[in-house]
């Protein structure tokens, strides 16, 4: 809210109360950056006010709906796990997979299952979570994950950090701990299979996120999302390669001619959350001296004294982000955890 001169509170879900306000302020631009069903809402939404608009409502629609990503991955032969759609806990399937709901982001209700006795549970928190009722079960790709994140300008795909995407552990499946600049995997594979995967959803402008695990036989489309990435992505490019990612996305949604300009690589970067002990928080200490630490760029935290923290299961179970620059990927990691050890939540555990 800082950034904005005016703001209104309205859900990112409230497609009525988006366009309204859009009517009465006189907005010249939509953007949903960070989460998926809202990139839909913007197009929908610009597309009724004649507003310019990087993706089309056809497009975007395509994006945030993970199954008809894979129909049309599937029709394109876009590198991706095997996968099928049920509606019913009452499923076999072969182990290990991941189940999620089709519609959600977040990392809601994502489970990676090894054990039968697993399944029935990972299918009903899905099934619950699903605004359709319906549970997606992906082959599991073992390999490590990496995030493309690229802007298109006129169908020209532009990849910009291809990053190590450092997860956490189960219960936490798919929770990002860090995003590592550069990669230590097949960046140019990755690339490829990103390329394909926004050609196949016919992304022809602005900026996309693309979720790649690399497997034994190469890599595997896990998803694409036509915007900013959620976990800080733009700051990340801009600490990594000097490019202004968000001004980006921004000069796409008011439909202005984008530029990409000539990258200025660091020798390394990442961004590190913060992870707290769970507890209702007091307040948070060393905050400074993280500063400090050579390399920092920024400190956040997130959440207001007396928010209660729980155990990490999700994306928004995360309590801040450090921002660091460094000579080499090592570097910039081991420069984020000098930060981090830092900082201090203070909570009360009852």
């Amino acid at each position: 809210m800082r950034y904005a001169r005016r703001h209104a509170l309205v859900s990112t879900e409230d497609e009525e109360g988006i366009e309204s306000a859009a009517l009465s302020e006189g907005v010249g631009g939509l953007i949903a950056p960070g989460i998926d069903w809202p990139v839909a809402i913007a197009a929908r939404v610009a597309a009724r006010l004649g507003l310019p608009h990087p993706l089309d409502p056809e497009t975007a629609a395509l994006t945030v709906s993970k199954v008809r990503q894979r129909e049309r991955f599937d029709a394109a032969e876009v590198p991706q796990p095997r996968w099928r759609l049920v509606s019913s806990a009452e499923e076999n399937t072969e182990l290990p997979c991941v189940v999620k709901p089709p519609d959600r982001q977040g990392q809601v209700a994502v489970t990676l299952v090894r054990e039968p006795g697993e399944l029935r549970h990972a299918l009903e928190a899905a099934l619950s979570a699903s605004r359709e009722g319906t549970a997606l079960i992906e082959e599991w790709v073992d390999g490590p994950e990496v995030t493309v994140n690229a802007f298109s300008v006129e169908g020209r795909f532009r990849a910009l950090t291809v990053t190590d995407r450092l997860t956490a552990e189960p219960p936490a499946f798919g929770v990002a701990l860090a995003h590592a600049w550069p990669s230590t995997q097949a960046v140019e594979e990755a690339v490829d299979a990103a390329v394909h995967a926004a050609t196949a959803l016919g992304v022809r402008e602005g900026p996309t996120y693309t979720q790649i695990r690399m497997g034994p036989d190469g890599p595997k489309v896990i998803e694409l999302a036509a915007r900013l990435g959620g976990g800080h992505d733009a700051l990340l490019c801009e600490a990594a390669l000097g490019i202004d990612l968000n001004a980006l996305a921004i000069a796409a949604a008011f439909g202005r001619r984008v530029e990409i300009p000539p990258a200025r690589p660091a020798g390394g970067a990442c961004v590190a959350f913060l992870v707290p002990t769970p507890g209702r928080l007091r307040t948070v200490e060393g905050l400074e001296a993280a500063r400090e630490v050579p390399g920092v760029l920024d400190v956040v935290t997130y959440r207001p004294p007396g928010w209660q923290f729980g155990p990490l299961l999700v994306g928004a179970d995360r309590a801040g982000y450090v921002l660091v620059r460094g000579e080499s990927r090592g570097d910039a990691l081991s420069r984020a955890a000098a930060a981090a050890d830092r900082i201090q939540f203070v909570v009360e555990s009852r």
